[in-house]
Parts: C-alpha cells; sequence; structure tokens
C-alpha cells in the first residue's frame, strides 16, 4: 500500500471516529508499518491527528491489528474504563 493510499484510507476511518473504525485503522497502520516502517506509521498518526481521535500515540507498533507498546499490549476500546484496557 502506498503511503498516500494508507493517509486517504486513515482520513476516512478517522472521520468515522467509532470503535470498529479504530479497528480498521490499527490494520492500515499494522501494513504501513510492514512496508514503510516505524517512521512512517508516527508521521500518518500525526498528519491524521489519530492520537486525538483513537488515541493513538507516536511510537506505537502495530502488528496483526495491535497497538503494541513498549510496556505491554495496549488494546484500545473506547467506552470501557476511560478508553483503554491494558493486559
Amino acid at each position: 500500500m502506498t503511503l498516500d493510499k494508507a493517509r486517504e484510507l486513515l482520513m476516512v476511518q478517522a472521520g468515522f471516529g467509532g470503535f470498529y473504525n479504530g479497528n480498521s485503522a490499527k490494520l492500515i497502520l499494522s501494513e504501513v508499518s510492514r512496508e514503510h516502517g516505524q517512521a512512517a506509521v508516527d508521521a500518518l498518526i500525526r498528519e491524521c491527528r489519530l492520537d486525538a481521535v483513537f488515541g493513538f500515540e507516536p511510537g506505537t507498533q502495530f502488528s496483526g491489528g495491535l497497538a503494541i507498546k513498549k510496556k505491554g499490549i495496549e488494546i484500545l476500546n473506547r467506552g470501557i474504563h476511560g478508553g483503554r484496557n491494558f493486559f
């Protein structure tokens, strides 16, 4: 996937902003990470304001639809416990 296509898809998901759209964004970012690396993922998070919409932070790694932080796996789930559950 090109970065332009990923940006386009992420902007659509961010526009809807729901839980399922957050899952879709994770899958898109997983593919971007695999093809273009973490720097591209961080840039897209900032550019598409995914931090404000879904709570994604630059530096978070995305793999297989999971958001993986340095301190473990964080599954972002809006509406439960302030939006975040940690495992």
